[in-house]
């Protein structure tokens, strides 16, 4: 618990000698019953789900997005806290609680939080949510815990009666965890999804010295065609500006062809990104 950057039940420090009830009135904000926080920490996905599982007090398993946060997943702090309850306890606001059988080998312990291992999570999202933003998820969730789409897969096999386990044909082949970013996954589908070939993803490209020169978002090894998403720090940072200068004339000497994308392209002229790279890809020959 350290200095209390995460939440806590209240009453436990309390008993344990480790605050006041004064220091706890004072101190420290209440988030739930009995669930308490440093005053001026703001909670993100991760303590957010924290919150929910001691609220819960062992009767509740974090599910869903609050799964995939315990799960280490990046990019969802907006989201809510998610908890599978083995009691009838009305939740407080705050925390979506929901009614559902889940299987003890689909259940994991992260920091002392009972949680749905990575495989049932991803399952979980992608049967309940809309599949581009399911594919998104799942990319980062897949990222962060080494998951692969066949675990999830073989999750669906053992619950074959599950609402919504159909949505998976929507989402699971567009899913790759090498998307180190939401911007790299939006770019990734906006290729796939225009019929052009699917790209590897974080390809790492050494020089004739063995070393690396260049470790790209994603592109096709056999004719040379990277794609690269470069996000605000690409422009503002001096530093990453000029290895990017220097990655990108080593690619070039190495006989690849880079295109670069940008925030505004891939939101506002995305058909600009495909005929670039369909237009790199015929220029190698690609059968398209």
């Amino acid at each position: 618990m350290g200095d209390f950057d995460e939440p806590f039940p209240g009453s436990w420090a309390v008993a344990a000698g480790r605050v006041s009830a004064w220091e706890l009135r004072k101190d420290f904000e209440r988030i739930h019953p009995d669930v308490y926080v440093r005053k001026g920490v703001q909670l993100d996905a991760r303590g957010r789900a924290q919150a929910a599982g001691h609220w819960a007090k062992g009767e509740g398993i974090l599910v869903d997005f609050s799964a995939a946060a315990m799960h280490g997943t990046r990019w969802l702090d907006d989201k809510p806290a998610e908890i599978t309850l083995t009691n009838r306890a009305r939740p407080p606001q705050g925390i979506l609680a929901y009614r559902d059988t889940i299987r003890a080998d689909q259940v994991c312990t992260v920091n002392g939080f009972r949680c749905t291992i990575p495989a049932r999570t991803a399952f979980d999202l992608a049967r309940r949510l809309e599949p581009k933003e399911a594919i998104e998820v799942l990319d980062a969730l897949c990222n962060a815990a080494g998951l692969e789409p066949k675990e999830v897969e073989y999750v669906a096999e053992l619950l074959p009666r599950a609402r919504g386990r159909t949505n998976l044909r929507n989402v699971l082949p567009y899913v790759d965890g090498g998307a180190e970013s939401i911007p790299e996954t939006r770019t990734r589908l906006v290729l796939v999804q225009a019929g052009l070939p699917t790209p590897e993803t974080q390809i790492r490209i050494l020089d004739p010295h063995g070393l690396t020169a260049a470790r790209l978002d994603m592109g096709w090894r056999r004719w040379r065609v990277a794609v690269e998403y470069d996000g605000a720090h690409h422009w503002t940072d001096r530093n990453q500006r000029s290895w990017d200068i220097d990655c990108a004339a080593a690619l070039e000497s190495l006989g690849w062809i880079l295109i670069r994308v940008s925030a505004t392209l891939l939101t506002n002229r995305p058909h600009i990104i495909i005929e670039r790279v369909e237009r790199a890809l015929r220029s190698r020959n690609a059968d398209l």
